[in-house]
């Protein structure tokens, strides 16, 4: 497996690239802008898509959604039951908020917690993370942590947006995320890497 990160859109998003050198078949995880720049790597690389995984339904999250269904559009798109409706209407993702109107295609497969996703010879473990969104998840590929806005280097998602709670959010991350082991990387939604066992010991928002 390879893992590629890009930042896109104007809130500085990580989008994560995981392919399959086997068969040359890759997941995007949060494609929330810059669609064009996407597709040139995976046809740099000569990947097909196969699954669209948004850990949340937020803008800046899902807004490359329609632009990489409509050139692979047998790639399936996968979001929490709780976020399907953000997908698909403007005001739910808070773009129209922002002065835009970014929709995405409606959700394939809904996630569910503890939902094993395969991919090639490996699994991606769904862990349902509420707080920062109603239908937030995290994305688990071996020892690697897809965190979306759950959870930052040293930070959390932010909880004052419509369906935000700082409470649920906590508990996420201390009953969901620190019982994993303390080696498990962290990848998150915006900004740098972390690991598990730093964030236990030194982020200031779970003291």
């Amino acid at each position: 497996m390879k893992i590629q990160k890009i930042i896109v859109g104007f809130l500085s998003t990580n989008c994560y690239i995981i392919s399959n050198e086997i068969d040359k078949t890759c997941v995007v995880i949060d494609p929330g802008a810059d669609g064009e720049q996407i597709k040139n790597i995976l046809d740099k690389n000569n990947l097909k898509l196969k699954y669209i995984l948004n850990t949340h339904g937020h803008a800046d999250h899902i807004g490359a959604n329609k632009f990489l269904k409509k050139h692979f559009p047998e790639a399936k798109i996968f979001i929490h039951s709780k976020d399907a409706k953000m997908l698909t209407n403007a005001y739910e993702n808070f773009s129209k908020q922002m002065g835009l109107a970014i929709t995405s295609p409606s959700v394939d497969i809904l996630l569910e917690d503890n939902q094993e996703i395969e991919f090639g010879n490996q699994i991606i473990k769904v862990i349902y993370t509420p707080g920062h969104t109603q239908g937030g998840v995290c994305f688990l590929l071996d020892n690697i942590l897809f965190s979306g806005d759950t959870l930052f280097a040293s930070s959390i998602g932010r909880t004052d947006l419509n369906g935000g709670s700082t409470h649920q959010l906590l508990l996420s991350i201390k009953e969901k995320l620190f019982i994993l082991p303390e080696n498990t990387k962290v990848y998150p939604g915006h900004g740098e890497e972390t690991n598990i066992g730093k964030e236990i010991k030194t982020n200031p928002f779970l003291f």
